[in-house]
C-alpha cells in the first residue's frame, strides 16, 4: 500500500499544474477473484492455486491524468510470486488531437487475437504459460507513447528508455517450468543477463494508422531485442547449463482490417531483420531475418454466436544447421463462443493448434454472472501432442474453477 501512495504522491504535481477548472476527479475500481487448477491425470495435483485483488486508482483533471494499478497475490504454489505487485503507474496529457502517457504501461499493436506478429513491445508473462487470463499475460513496460490523432489517422510513436522480457518457469517444481525433463544429466538454467541500462540499447518505434470507410490498416516500424531469450547450452562439471540470451533486431510491420457484412478479415504482416535464432547444444546463437504473417477471421454470426480462427507463418529465412528450430513454423487457432441466458453465461472454446508438429491446448470455459458483481466460471484446459511446443505440457490438461468479484 505504502507504494502505490507513494506513486501516486510522485504524480499529484502534476495534476495540480493541470490546465482547465475542472475539479479533481477520483475514481477507485477493482475486482477479487481466487483460482484454482486441478490436474486431470495421476498424481491429480495442484497446478495453480493463487487469489489475488486487484485495485485501480484513477485520478484526472482538465487534460492530464494518473492510473495506478496493483494486485495484492497469494499463491499458495509459488510462493515467490506473492506479496504487492505494482502492474501499471502512468500519467498522461492531452486534448483530442494528441496525447502523451509517461510511465509503466501496456502497449499493445496489430489486429491478432493471442499471438504475436507486431505486436511484440509488452513482453509475456509464461509464469504459468497460457493459462491465464490473456490480458494478466502482458507485462508492462516503462516507457513514452505519444500520439497524434486526426479525424482519419492517428500516428503513435514510443520510446522504452529501459527494456522489459519475457518471464518463464525455471523452477523444476513448477508444473510449467519450461527447463527440459528426463536428460541424462541434471540441467540447471538461468534467464542470463538482459542488455545493459545504456540509451544506446532503448527500444523505439512508431505507427502510422488510417482509419478509412471500410477498412482500417496500420504500418510500423521498431528497433527492439528478442523479448523472448534463446538458450544457449553447455556442460559443465556433469551439468548442463542453460543460459538465455538477448540479442538486437529490427521489426517492419502492417495490418489491416476489413469487416465485410457479419465478417471481419483481419491481417498482419512483419519483417524481423537480424533475428537470434535457438541454437543447437554448444553452438553460438545464429541469426536470421524471419517473415511472419496472420491471417484471420471472425464471423458474428447472430443469436450471440462468434467463431474467429487464425492462421500464422513464419519461415527463417537464412536457415543453418546449428539452428534447432524449424525452417517453417505454422500456428492455428479457433475460438466459439455463444452467450446464452439473457446473456448471463457465456460458453467459450479457444485453442492453439501447432500446426507444424502437431498438438494442441485447448480451453474450455463457462462464466455464469452471479449477479452484476460476481461471477462463477469453470473450464478445462485440454494439451495433447507428441512433439513440438505443446510436448512438455502433454500431462498438464486440468480442470479449473475462479471465482471474481468485481467493485
Amino acid at each position: 500500500m505504502k507504494s502505490i501512495l507513494h506513486i501516486l504522491l510522485y504524480f499529484v504535481p502534476i495534476l495540480a499544474v493541470a490546465q482547465g477548472s475542472e475539479p479533481l476527479s477520483v475514481d477507485v475500481k477493482g475486482f477479487v477473484d481466487t483460482y484454482h487448477a486441478l490436474r486431470s491425470e495421476s498424481d491429480y495435483d495442484w497446478m495453480s492455486s493463487r487469489s489475488r485483488v486487484r485495485g485501480e486508482v484513477t485520478l484526472s483533471k482538465g487534460g492530464a491524468g494518473v492510473f495506478v494499478s496493483a494486485n495484492l497475490v497469494y499463491n499458495s504454489i509459488l510462493s515467490e510470486r506473492s506479496g504487492l505487485q505494482i502492474r501499471e503507474a502512468y500519467t498522461w496529457w492531452g486534448n483530442e488531437r494528441w496525447d502523451l502517457r509517461a510511465g509503466r504501461q501496456i502497449i499493445t499493436w496489430g489486429v491478432a487475437d493471442g499471438l504475436r506478429v507486431t505486436d511484440i513491445i509488452s513482453p509475456m508473462d509464461y509464469t504459468e504459460f497460457l493459462a491465464q487470463d490473456y490480458d494478466d499475460i502482458r507485462i508492462p513496460v516503462g516507457g513514452l507513447r505519444l500520439r497524434y490523432i486526426r479525424d482519419r489517422w492517428n500516428m503513435e510513436v514510443v520510446a522504452v528508455p529501459v527494456a522489459s522480457f519475457f518471464e518463464l518457469p525455471l523452477e523444476p517444481d513448477n508444473p510449467w517450468s519450461v527447463v527440459p525433463t528426463g536428460m541424462p544429466m541434471p540441467v540447471q538454467a538461468s534467464m542470463g543477463t538482459t542488455p545493459a541500462h545504456k540509451l544506446e540499447n532503448m527500444e523505439y518505434g512508431a505507427r502510422f494508422s488510417m482509419l478509412l470507410s471500410g477498412i482500417d490498416f496500420s504500418v510500423c516500424a521498431l528497433q527492439t531485442w528478442n523479448k523472448m531469450p534463446v538458450f544457449t547450452s553447455e556442460v559443465q562439471a556433469g551439468t548442463i547449463l542453460m543460459t538465455g540470451q538477448y540479442r538486437r533486431m529490427t521489426m517492419v510491420g502492417a495490418d489491416v482490417s476489413l469487416p465485410v457484412g457479419q465478417f471481419v478479415l483481419r491481417g498482419e504482416g512483419a519483417q524481423y531483420f537480424d533475428e537470434a535464432q535457438t541454437p543447437a547444444a554448444g553452438t553460438d546463437i545464429p541469426r536470421s531475418g524471419t517473415a511472419n504473417a496472420l491471417l484471420g477471421i471472425d464471423w458474428y454470426a447472430g443469436s450471440d454466436w462468434n467463431l474467429s480462427a487464425q492462421y500464422s507463418y513464419k519461415y527463417i529465412e537464412d536457415y543453418k544447421p546449428t539452428m534447432s528450430g524449424n525452417r517453417h513454423t505454422h500456428m492455428g487457432t479457433l475460438r466459439i463462443s455463444k452467450s446464452l441466458l439473457n446473456n448471463t453465461l457465456s460458453l467459450q472454446t479457444f485453442a492453439y493448434m501447432d500446426l507444424t508438429d502437431g498438438g494442441i491446448y485447448n480451453r474450455l470455459s463457462a462464466d455464469y454472472a452471479l449477479n452484476d458483481q460476481m461471477h462463477l466460471m469453470l473450464g478445462y484446459d485440454l494439451f495433447h501432442a507428441d512433439k513440438g511446443m505443446f510436448r512438455m505440457y502433454a500431462h498438464n490438461s486440468e480442470y479449473w474453477l475462479k471465482l471474481k468479484y468485481n467493485f
